[in-house]
């Protein structure tokens, strides 16, 4: 996990930065009397999030980002934002995709406080597909503004929760494991607030290619791989199926979803390292569960109930 942080009330200086920090964009100001900048970016190699304050107002042209960029604003306001086609206004509480990743875009930012995460495209095809071929095309989103009051608070919820429990503990985000499950819950986010082009209804082909040799394909890669970094994509081109066959084949065939499936072998892998852990050793259960994907150790721990019927505390603990 990396850490960056900046604080000038240079306003060439802020320029330079965030032209590093984003993309080239030149950016001026109304209230030359107040021109502070504070930014705080916390990142894994495909995902960052940042905290901004701005005490001024600023104009703002930016070249295209080529990364997914989402906005949240908690106080002021970005008026006249502009891209192809689109010209909005956000404040307080909206949650935004400022443009398509290979757009560029303008506005004014307005003494405000805001959040700014971008992602890697390429994360949502690891979540969804959209072609109906075996080789899936590129997921795009297909608005800028959530659907719906209700999937703008859950992005919102999402952005948070990897910032305050994953971004926020360098030991726990530099855990591969985590790294991967984080960003893909993000980008799982993504994809349910904002219109897409993803396809989730199987195909028919789809249906026809849920059969058990796919599963046991599957069963087999996530045994052998549930250690590494693995995405539905890479389940999903190990059992020579489409992200939604092999969805329906878990769905259909054991009432589950493949990352639900993953998820419950790493627990089994966590509960064995509990069991054979030396607590005099320096042995934890927040250890345990980093190692083994699981970012919110309250969430582990109901998880680890659920199935074993005790805390994970006391099975590291003994008899």
């Amino acid at each position: 996990m990396d850490t960056l942080r900046f604080d000038s009330d240079d306003l060439g200086l802020t320029e330079q930065f965030l032209s590093q920090a984003y993309a080239k964009m030149h950016i001026g100001s109304n209230t030359p009397e107040s021109s502070r900048a504070q930014i705080v970016r916390t990142s894994l190699p495909s995902v960052s999030i940042d905290e901004l304050d701005l005490d001024f107002a600023m104009s703002y042209s930016v070249t295209p980002l080529g990364r997914i960029c989402l906005c949240v604003v908690y106080e002021g306001t970005i008026r006249d934002h502009t891209f192809r086609g689109v010209e909005d206004a956000f404040g307080p509480g909206d949650v935004v995709s400022f443009a398509p990743p290979e757009l560029p875009y303008s506005g004014r930012i307005c003494e405000a406080r805001y959040n700014i995460t971008m992602l890697d495209p390429g994360l949502l095809t690891q979540v969804a597909a959209t072609a109906p071929e075996r080789r899936p095309g590129p997921v795009r989103l297909t608005g800028h503004r959530p659907r719906s009051a209700a999937a703008a608070q859950q992005l919102r919820q999402a952005i948070i929760y990897v910032r305050d429990h994953v971004l926020a503990d360098a030991s726990v985000a530099d855990e591969p494991l985590i790294a991967s499950t984080a960003t893909q819950h993000l980008a799982a986010s993504v994809l349910a607030a904002f219109p897409n082009t993803a396809l989730t209804s199987p195909t028919s082909a789809d249906r026809n290619d849920a059969h058990p040799v796919t599963l046991r394909r599957a069963l087999a890669y996530i045994d052998d791989h549930a250690d590494q970094p693995i995405t539905v994509a890479d389940i999903a081109a190990a059992a020579h199926v489409t992200i939604r066959g092999l969805q329906y084949a878990f769905r259909r065939h054991l009432d589950t979803t493949p990352l639900a499936h993953l998820r419950r072998v790493r627990l089994d892998h966590a509960h064995h390292d509990l069991v054979a852990g030396v607590p005099t050793d320096g042995v934890t259960v927040t250890q345990i569960a980093a190692r083994w994907g699981f970012f919110h150790v309250g969430r582990f721990a109901a998880l680890y109930r659920e199935a074993y019927g005790r805390a994970p505390q006391q099975t590291l603990l003994g008899p």
